[in-house]
């Protein structure tokens, strides 16, 4: 083998393990479709609702009672997170809550639901 085919294959091994890192289900991480999110904070007291979208995102419209940590602020702020609790993520389509909650779980949380499809999907009330 010639240095150009070894180096293409590595590079698609890297390509094909980023993405494998990026759509790799959660471990514990509920999906819940927008109805089921909405029975689920309905049924809890105890449960935790985060908005994990920038703060411009969150003033345009968010889940009432939701909590706006942004997932780049997010490793920083686990201290406000509690452990016990089911926590309740959503950004705007899906992507950065499950990078959230993956995170969550590298840091002990194990109690992990977010909604499918994000804030798009949603079909409750949004606060402004």
């Amino acid at each position: 083998m010639d240095t150009s085919t070894i180096i293409n294959i590595v590079l698609v091994a890297l390509a094909a393990l980023f993405l494998y890192s990026r759509l790799a289900p959660v471990k514990g991480l509920k999906n819940l479709p927008s109805q089921d999110f909405n029975s689920a904070l309905q049924g809890t007291k105890e449960g935790m609702l985060i908005d994990v979208r920038e703060p411009g995102e969150f003033k345009g419209g968010f889940i009432p009672g939701a909590r706006n940590i942004p997932l780049s602020q997010l490793a920083r702020r686990l201290d406000e997170i509690p452990k016990d609790k089911e926590l309740y993520l959503y950004c705007r389509s899906g992507m950065r809550s499950k990078t959230a909650a993956k995170l969550l779980a590298k840091n002990g949380y194990r109690k992990l639901a977010h909604l499918q499809g994000g804030i798009g999907a949603w079909s409750g009330k949004v606060s402004r």
